[in-house]
């Protein structure tokens, strides 16, 4: 990983993390991985890498999956970002039911809204993908 940190800062590149859950357990139960590594591997670029440049060499987003990812998940990996850099970007996406996960509902707008009024809370750089699912 800090290999291709370090060839990402150098050449100008990104890193996106995708932040599925805050919650260990979460994670195991609905990914069946632990998320300890991939946390400890964004801190690790943040500190070693973040750098104020034109383009953000990291950033993170999460799924927001209904009855899984809710505000408590969303806030707590506001706030482990923000403690590491307030201006990391942080991307919200609305989620669409496919694969193994089809009998869920796109991610309501009022989730949307919550999560993404708590983000902003924490974090200056936030956004809501996927918008279009909800007919933006």
């Amino acid at each position: 990983m800090k290999e291709a940190a370090e060839t990402s800062f150098v050449t100008g590149g990104n890193i996106k993390f995708d932040l599925k859950f805050f919650n260990e357990n979460l994670s195991l139960v609905v990914s069946g991985v632990s998320n300890k590594l991939t946390f400890e591997n964004f801190k690790m670029i943040a500190e070693e890498f973040w750098k104020d440049c034109e383009v953000p060499m990291l950033t993170a987003t999460t799924l927001l999956v209904p009855g899984y990812v809710d505000e408590l998940e969303v806030e707590n990996i506001a706030k482990f970002i923000s403690s590491l850099s307030e201006d990391i970007p942080y991307s919200l996406l609305v989620f669409h039911p496919c694969y193994e996960m089809s009998d869920l509902p796109i991610t309501p707008i009022k989730q949307v809204v919550e999560c993404y009024t708590i983000a902003k809370r924490y974090l200056k750089n936030v956004r809501v993908g996927n918008l279009h699912l909800l007919g933006f």
